[in-house]
């Protein structure tokens, strides 16, 4: 019998795995937007790549360096790795984020940004941000929590509904102390969207939807002054306060009006010249649609939805419980990050800070959001 090399055995490994059923459209969809999103950012990061760091091109090449690579290698590890055996490590990866949740309160370990306290400085080098990592580690434990759970306990108030809120309460308050609300949203939002998925009662959900919003409007009047009651003023009145609360969504709308149909040109965006606050973090979508204008845009909000069409179709052919919730909670995760960001930057929503998926700068954003691309390759790969 002939005996194999180590490379022939690799080689055919991998040979298989590209042979396999993994859904490539809708991962080609994904790499899709983070090419675009390379090529948007190494013109939006011009002006503030140069004016903090005397390099142009600084913030691709963090992008490049923090997030894109290792999570590229992520992404592979996870494409390889068996889902099902996420199951049994999801206890311990929703600690480990807890702690480090924790430890971003810590004064002296926690770094303060634009008003939160949402980063782990690390060796002085590079930032960490546990709640973008909780995005992935919380999914991973509630569907392996919620795929155990019978139908009849889930729409049972004590053993379903109450043990659900006391896990995501955990979690939400924790974000809350940071203050990162915009996160907090998306979090709970997937949640959520995963407890419906695995058989939760509808009537509970849109009691916790009406009580959730009554309990923040509650929180926002008991707190006149506060940064959230600012940006929920603006999002109503933007035109009270041009150059103060009200700044960073009227220049996103200058920049977006001034895009047209076809934009001003790539590299010639105007307000990322100092003007447009974040132009590579949240407000990116603006600077993508004053330089390459309305059809660019609305080409990238198609692949948005084309990718929750995708996703939610895969989730209806998976086989088991716990990987079908895992493809519900991170399509429900990237389709409303996506789609609250692009909302706050054209004035519909509030402002809430967080990233456009793929797109905006964030080393431990990308990484975690290709992690996660490599479990729903995983899981198209193991679906008839």
């Amino acid at each position: 019998m002939r005996r194999f090399s180590i490379k022939e055995r690799i080689l055919s490994f991998f040979k298989e795995q590209t042979r396999s059923k993994t859904d490539w459209y809708l991962i080609g969809a994904i790499f899709l937007l983070v090419v675009l999103g390379m090529i948007i950012m190494a013109s939006a990061g011009v002006a503030l790549g140069w004016q903090k760091y005397q390099d142009a091109y600084w913030h691709l090449k963090h992008q490049l360096i923090s997030g894109i690579i290792p999570g590229l290698i992520a992404f592979g590890f996870f494409w390889f790795f068996d889902y099902r055996r996420l199951e049994k490590f999801a206890a311990p990866m929703l600690f480990i984020s807890i702690g480090l949740l924790v430890l971003v309160l810590i004064p002296g370990i926690g770094v303060v940004y634009n008003g939160s306290r949402a980063w782990i400085n690390i060796f002085g080098i590079s930032s960490l941000q546990p709640s973008e990592i909780v995005k992935l580690t919380f999914l991973i434990y509630l569907a392996a929590w919620l795929a155990q759970k019978q139908d009849h306990h889930l729409k049972d108030v004590s053993y379903g509904l109450i043990p659900f809120l006391m896990i995501l309460s955990v979690i939400a308050g924790l974000l809350f102390l940071e203050p990162d609300t915009g996160t907090m949203l998306i979090i709970v939002s997937t949640s959520l969207a995963i407890y419906f998925a695995a058989g939760g009662s509808f009537i509970h959900l849109t009691w916790l939807a009406i009580s959730g919003t009554l309990g923040l409007l509650a929180f926002i009047n008991m707190t006149p002054d506060s940064y959230r009651t600012k940006r929920l003023t603006t999002f109503l009145h933007p035109e009270l306060d041009p150059r103060g609360i009200g700044y960073h969504i009227n220049q996103a709308l200058l920049a977006i009006g001034s895009g047209g149909w076809f934009g001003r040109g790539y590299g010639h965006s105007r307000q990322k010249f100092s003007y447009l606050p974040e132009p590579v973090g949240d407000s990116i979508f603006a600077v993508t649609a004053e330089e390459l204008g309305f059809f660019m845009t609305t080409l990238i909000v198609t692949i948005y939805i084309y990718i929750a069409i995708r996703g939610f179709k895969l989730a209806m052919r998976v086989d088991d419980q716990f990987g079908r919730l895992l493809v519900v909670g991170i399509i429900v995760w990237f389709s409303t990050q996506a789609f609250v960001n692009i909302g706050a930057i054209m004035g519909v929503m509030p402002l809430t800070g967080i990233p456009l998926p793929f797109i905006s700068y964030g080393g431990t954003a990308m990484f975690v959001s290709l992690a996660a691309v490599g479990i729903l390759a995983n899981i198209s790969k193991q679906t008839r």
